[in-house]
């Protein structure tokens, strides 16, 4: 309305003066609601962060450098020989003692009855070396029986030649005192020769018992042969030496397997974590805490366990090839060492699918 009278009014009419024009009024601020609104959500959102920070953050160490592990047992055979049965497949389960290959035994039973015939020869020649003992025992009793009735008769000639002797010549003739006197010498020597088969039948027997000692020793040698043969007839029949599930089975029914082969892989139930920490996370980090498991395979699963140990010294420390750290253009790199941690004994792993390699994310409890 203003604008229109300045508008029509003549250019020569006089402007009024500048007191009588009226001020126009300040500007108004408009009240802006959203503006707070975004405040304090963002003072909300910063509250919130810190709280997550102070409460899921900071008490905990974590990372993602985590895996499952178990002792990974291979089956080999401890004979050679042609798999006559197969008793298991990929990824059954089975328990220890469960047979779970048998190896072609024909040959081993062979072997195992002649060392049993062996065996029966030896303990004969046992029982015939102690019988022979008994026979060279009554013949050295029988020698020293004949030493002393050649010593009577020497006795007597002895005797007959000193009474010969002691009589005149005139009632004695000399042909009976010569006669006495070679009997006399030839009944001594009689006794000689008694005595030294009575010595050499008492050599008899003793050789007798030494022979025993050696059949004996033959016998225990016959024993152990067919021990072993056993033994390798037990080891045709391959059994689990765990619980667990077979895994990487490569051997198939007719093949001929060697000694040492690894056949299948055994994967026991037993199961753990090692997590590869950083070297600046370990300050806080004790055996005993407590940790939370996540295992990628159980998304919606949340497992308990502890820290059990700390490995000494760094997992590159341990590789094959280990870093060599004295050269000229070392870099310094943040390190890691696997800390080993077990599930809680109340958690009940066999309803689920967990096996070694499977990648896991702790949260070690440190505060």
């Amino acid at each position: 309305m203003e604008e229109k009278t300045e508008k029509n009014r003549p250019a020569d009419a006089p402007h009024p003066p500048v007191s009588e024009i009226a001020p126009a009024p300040p500007p108004r601020r408009r009240f802006r609601p959203g503006l707070i609104v975004v405040t304090v959500l963002v003072l909300a959102a910063a509250a919130l962060s810190f709280h997550y920070y102070v409460k899921f953050v900071v008490p905990f160490e974590t990372t993602d450098d985590a895996f499952v592990e178990s002792y990974v047992t291979f089956v080999s055979p401890r004979i050679s020989g042609q798999v006559a049965r197969l008793l298991v497949t990929d990824n059954q389960r089975v328990k220890a003692g469960d047979t779970l290959l048998e190896i072609d035994p024909r040959d081993y039973q062979t072997l195992m009855a002649q060392a049993a015939a062996d065996l029966t020869a030896a303990q004969v020649r046992v029982r015939q070396a102690e019988t022979q003992i008994e026979v060279d025992k009554a013949k050295a009793d029988q020698e020293e029986a004949a030493v002393a009735a050649a010593q009577a008769v020497a006795e007597r000639a002895l005797a007959d030649r000193h009474r010969y002797e002691a009589v005149q010549s005139q009632a004695v003739s000399r042909s009976q005192i010569d006669l006495a006197v070679t009997q006399a010498n030839s009944t001594s020597a009689d006794v000689k020769v008694a005595r030294n088969r009575a010595i050499a039948a008492a050599a008899q027997v003793d050789l007798d018992r030494a022979m025993v000692e050696t059949m004996r020793a033959q016998v225990q040698v016959a024993e152990t042969r067919l021990q072993q043969a056993q033994l390798q007839l037990s080891y045709t029949k391959v059994v689990a030496s765990r619980d667990g599930r077979v895994t990487r089975r490569t051997v198939e029914l007719g093949a001929y397997v060697q000694t040492g082969e690894a056949l299948m892989a055994l994967v026991p139930d037993e199961v753990w974590v090692v997590a590869n920490f950083k070297e600046t996370q370990l300050e806080r980090i004790r055996p005993g805490q407590p940790v939370l498991l996540r295992v990628d395979a159980c998304p919606q699963q949340e497992f308990s366990g502890r820290v059990d140990s700390l490995q000494a010294g760094t997992g590159a420390r341990f590789s094959l090839l280990p870093p060599e750290n004295a050269v000229g253009n070392y870099v310094k790199v943040v390190q890691r060492v696997p800390v080993k941690i077990t599930f809680d004994s109340t958690v009940d792993l066999s309803r689920f699918n967990i096996a070694p390699g499977m990648s896991v994310e702790p949260k070690v409890r440190v505060q």
